[in-house]
């Protein structure tokens, strides 16, 4: 009986005892994470304040596509799968955000909260579409998946023209949002009240896929992407997986479409078509596949890219005719020479490319030291 007492695992060793430090890392990077937010949320106020109405509106529109990327980012980067047609499940979050806020204004209903309720409401409904395209993409890979996602990109906008009754046609849906709280004062820029709007659903967004990727889900997606048949064998369900990869995904991409809708104030099949997607997918690649700070480049380099095109455009002395072609054109030759320029000089991305730098600065730094 005394051997069977001195084989017996000690206490510290027991399954409760093994999950305490595990839930003692998760609380940590909760709270790490929570502090990340509530810093970057005190710069975002500070910065609105510090910069012009349109500069507040371009980071509103910056917060809106990084949401948008950033479940691009959880899909293609930290899951492995491809997907064309992120654009068309931004546009399902615009149009429902739109009809929300119309049927809100036709009832008489007014108050603040109603525009959170739209918000919620355009990512639950891409979720759903998601979920449905999720099934389907689980079966698929490679160039079929990327086939499937490419003819959601280009259906969705077509059934918005389509149903004209409903959805408006190519003139869109006008989407009624009330101005900022009267507690804020007469004059209030309306821009400056966008970008806390956007940047406060995006904060929120952000957080929790930040601590959803270090949690086992994230872990598990990183299984999948690597080597499904190992994930399979260490008894991850590889396809319940890819399907809950690609709901996030479409979760974030809805809250980005019915954010843009918000800002633009309309929802229209042109704001939302096939090369939208493209550059979707080219900007995460470029900002860094696999983590959320490349999404945040990848975000910003979707506003500055209309600026730098008009700027190339007005250098240029062309007749209208070639100038509206060129306009048309040149973004996405902007964003695939860039796309070969990182591949080559930076395959990480740019985050990945400032981490090197950061580490090769730090390791520096610490050898002067010593």
């Amino acid at each position: 009986m005394s051997a069977t007492r001195a084989a017996a695992p000690p206490a510290s060793r027991t399954p409760a005892a093994r999950d305490r430090p595990a839930e003692g890392h998760r609380g940590s990077t909760l709270l790490r994470h929570l502090a990340v937010v509530a810093v970057a949320a005190l710069l975002l106020v500070a910065v609105s304040y510090g910069v012009e109405p349109f500069r507040n509106f371009q980071l509103a529109t910056v917060a809106a596509y990084l949401c948008a990327t950033a479940g691009l980012t959880v899909l293609t980067g930290l899951n492995g799968q491809l997907s064309l047609g992120h654009g068309a499940l931004m546009a399902v979050g615009a149009y429902t955000v739109a009809l929300c806020q119309n049927a809100f204004a036709d009832a008489g209903s007014t108050g603040g909260w109603l525009l959170a309720v739209s918000l919620v409401a355009a990512v639950l409904t891409t979720v759903a579409v998601g979920a449905v395209i999720g099934v389907a993409a689980a079966r698929l890979r490679g160039p079929y998946l990327a086939g499937v996602t490419l003819a959601v990109a280009v259906v969705v906008p077509a059934l918005t023209v389509t149903f004209d009754g409903v959805f408006k046609g190519e003139q869109g849906l006008s989407v009624p949002v009330e101005p900022p709280p009267a507690a804020l004062g007469a004059y209030f820029p309306y821009e400056r009240w966008q970008l806390w709007v956007a940047g406060a659903a995006t904060l929120l967004a952000l957080l929790l896929l930040a601590n959803l990727l270090r949690s086992r889900f994230g872990r598990t997606f990183r299984a999948v992407r690597d080597d499904e048949v190992a994930a399979r064998l260490a008894g991850i369900h590889v396809a319940r997986t890819q399907v809950l990869a690609f709901v996030v995904s479409a979760a974030g991409a809805g809250l980005g479409g019915a954010l843009l809708a918000v800002l633009a104030q309309s929802a229209s099949p042109g704001a939302f078509s096939l090369t939208l997607s493209l550059f979707l997918l080219m900007a995460v690649v470029i900002g860094g596949l696999g983590r959320l700070a490349g999404a945040v480049w990848g975000a910003a380099l979707l506003v500055v890219l209309p600026d730098l095109t008009h700027t190339v455009s007005d250098l240029l002395t062309l007749s209208p005719a070639v100038a509206q072609r060129l306009e048309g054109n040149l973004p996405l030759a902007i964003f695939g020479i860039t796309l070969v320029v990182v591949m080559i000089a930076a395959p990480g991305g740019v985050q990945g490319l400032l981490s090197r730098l950061g580490h090769a600065l730090l390791a520096r730094w610490r050898l002067r030291r010593s």
